[in-house]
């Protein structure tokens, strides 16, 4: 027995040693902060202009009048004859509705969000604006002025396709594309007249075409670009142009009709 109290005291100081050696968890390490991303500004002074007419060719087809008398509220709530958007030929042949934007020229540049809300609307059983143009990650607001219930229905290929009834009163939806796509088709699975178009560009520099076909995109950078056009039932143009400093750049795209 003597033996063994002076085997464990002998063993005491080893055990102290092992436990005050034992080494605490390390503290969690910070996550790296991510660098600061840096924006692309244009200098006013030297910044730019493109502008132009888009004009149709031929005999311009003759709108249709849509049918909404399967919804009579619908009738009701557009107040007059509705007519199909998808080619509109105004003042002296300009084309209407027509999508243009910088498809290359920008390459390297990085540009800050707007904070500019655009919005949708479903009036009169027809989304407004039919053609509609949004940055990337910026906020859109889809509302809803009918006393019907209506459903918006972007079919995104690259973007997160979504599906959403909003009825008569219920708040606006906001909602926002994380990535760059031209175009996505909107409809309305409850009325099947009701379409529009959303381009979604990682850049400020486009626009539609009003109703003379005219076109302006301002503040542009010094450079060459491809500049494009986007018709919903004629296609796509592409031309390439030089924006000088300071300077005022023209040019023009004809679609052709059946003569």
């Amino acid at each position: 027995m003597t033996r063994f109290y002076s085997r464990l005291w002998l063993c005491l100081p080893f055990a102290l040693v092992i436990t005050g050696c034992k080494s605490s968890p390390p503290p969690p390490t910070a996550a790296p902060a991510k660098p600061a991303v840096s924006y692309f500004k244009v200098d006013p002074a030297t910044a730019g202009s493109v502008s132009g007419k888009i004009t149709f060719s031929g005999r311009p087809p003759a709108r249709k009048v849509i049918d909404m008398s399967e919804d009579p509220a619908c009738v009701a709530a557009h107040k007059g004859k509705a007519m199909e958007e998808s080619i509109i030929v105004g003042n002296k042949s300009g084309l209407e509705n027509v999508f243009v934007y910088i498809k290359s020229g920008l390459e390297g540049k990085n540009f800050e969000t707007p904070t500019a809300t655009v919005v949708i609307n479903q009036g009169g059983c027809q989304f407004h604006p039919h053609i509609i143009g949004v940055q990337v990650d910026q906020p859109v607001e889809i509302t809803n002025s009918d006393p019907v219930t209506h459903n918006i229905h972007p079919m995104a290929e690259i973007n997160r396709e979504w599906n959403h009834s909003q009825g008569p009163g219920d708040p606006p939806m906001h909602r926002k594309f994380v990535k760059q796509e031209i175009m996505i088709p909107v409809k309305c699975n409850i009325h099947s007249w009701m379409h529009a178009y959303i381009g979604v560009l990682n850049h400020p520099y486009f626009t539609v075409s009003k109703e003379d076909g005219s076109f302006t995109i301002a503040n542009l950078p010094p450079g060459t670009y491809t500049l494009a056009t986007w018709q919903e039932k004629l296609g796509t143009q592409e031309q390439q142009v030089t924006v000088a400093p300071g300077g005022q750049a023209v040019i023009n795209f004809t679609y052709k009709g059946r003569s």
